[in-house]
């Protein structure tokens, strides 16, 4: 039995309910399912689908007799990851397994000295904490901002800088709360206190526009499994062509050699590209479930997904907003979220209200005091709405 529709629907949907949603074609969940978990895995396009199919047809059938077509899959897939993020050539991705292993490289390949430190938030996702941490063994320290300690996230992570602050490392979207960050302010300052900007961008892409040159990024990376709807186990790396080799590299293979198809050649040099950090074979299953991922999502142009995304969320927040029973967490302040929505129940508890709406088919998570709703380009607002009723009668 469909739930009933919260007070505040006619008044916030902005679509007729007749109204096809002309995306919902890249999909093929069940219809049973509310799916409002972006932020943590994301369901993949029937086109990605097909893709995997497709390789495993060919692998299973043909073995490697396509692997130079699988090597031209991998160079599309690193065009369109640095279509993404703006980077300036293909050469500047990486495609590494996961955004940990992506923030690794940075952290121990930096040549550091006791007494520097490192600047972040109190709101990272462990993945952009631990890592930071690690470094204490080499006397260096993390320093974690309050967010809403001043009058701008900015100010906070800015209040925290000293002369030993060597680097600055943020997600763009708080996993979270779902507060946005101006980038290109904290690039804007890195630059001028010579500080290096590196940036978690999993809860950006693929959701939000991205621009690594216009926030003066020395380093970006994301894991593909969320906004990005592709698998685990892949992930985009970009570091500034001038800062590579800054970079000590703690990992070896074949793969990251400069003439890494010549197997017989006994002088070798780390490649002059970001392939230097990939040190064996590449997942080529997830390279051909990314790429076609991406292909969808560019085809519809990240402008458009940008603008279905937040107009998701503000529906999301403004029938928190006008709901009795929720309270909204997430700033809804424009240019302060992206597609992350969280808020709790004035009298259930966060544990109880996720247990029932995960019975009633909606996925989500708990996150940041309460719950998590992270809707896509492609999902119906009929269906937000009926998540926000089922919260409202829990």
């Amino acid at each position: 039995m469909r739930p009933q529709r919260p007070a505040c629907y006619h008044r916030l949907m902005t679509t007729s309910r007749h109204d096809e949603n002309p995306f919902a074609a890249d999909f093929q969940l069940d219809d049973d399912i509310i799916y409002l978990n972006h932020a943590a895995v994301a369901p993949w396009p029937r086109r990605t689908l097909q893709a995997v199919q497709a390789f495993a047809h060919d692998s299973a059938t043909l073995g490697s007799k396509h692997y130079l077509q699988w090597l031209e899959t991998e160079q599309h897939l690193r065009e369109r990851l640095r279509a993404l993020i703006n980077a300036p050539a293909a050469d500047d991705i990486a495609l590494l397994k996961n955004t940990s292993e992506a923030l690794s490289v940075v952290a121990f390949g930096l040549d550091w000295k006791t007494g520097d430190n490192v600047v972040s938030s109190n709101e990272e996702f462990p993945s952009n904490r631990v890592v930071w941490e690690a470094l204490s063994r080499k006397g260096v320290s993390l320093r974690q901002a309050d967010l809403h300690d001043t009058e701008t996230p900015e100010d906070a992570l800015f209040s925290q800088v000293d002369e030993h602050t060597r680097l600055i490392a943020i997600s763009s979207v708080q996993y979270a709360s779902g507060l946005q960050l101006d980038l290109r302010r904290i690039g804007e300052f890195c630059q001028r206190h010579g500080i290096l900007f590196c940036v978690d961008a999993i809860q950006s892409l693929g959701a939000v526009q991205f621009d690594a040159q216009a926030i003066h990024a020395d380093f970006v990376m994301a894991d593909g499994h969320k906004w990005m709807l592709g698998p685990e186990g892949l992930a985009l790396f970009y570091c500034r062509a001038e800062l590579r080799e800054r970079l000590k590299l703690y990992q070896y293979g074949w793969h990251m050699t400069d003439a890494y198809v010549d197997f017989d050649r006994r002088d070798w040099q780390p490649a002059n590209t970001a392939r230097r950090f990939e040190c064996g074979s590449p997942n080529m299953l997830g390279i051909h479930a990314l790429e076609a991922s991406l292909a969808v999502l560019q085809e519809h142009g990240m402008e458009v997904i940008e603008e279905r995304v937040l107009a998701n969320a503000r529906l999301l927040m403004n029938a928190i907003d006008t709901s009795p029973s929720l309270a909204l967490l997430t700033d809804p302040t424009p240019g302060r979220y992206a597609g992350i929505v969280t808020f709790r129940h004035r009298e259930r508890d966060n544990e109880s209200l996720l247990k029932h709406l995960t019975e009633h088919g909606v996925m989500c998570a708990q996150r940041g005091g309460g719950i998590r709703f992270s809707p896509h380009y492609y999902t119906p607002q009929e269906k937000i709405l009926q998540a926000i009723s089922l919260a409202e009668k829990s």
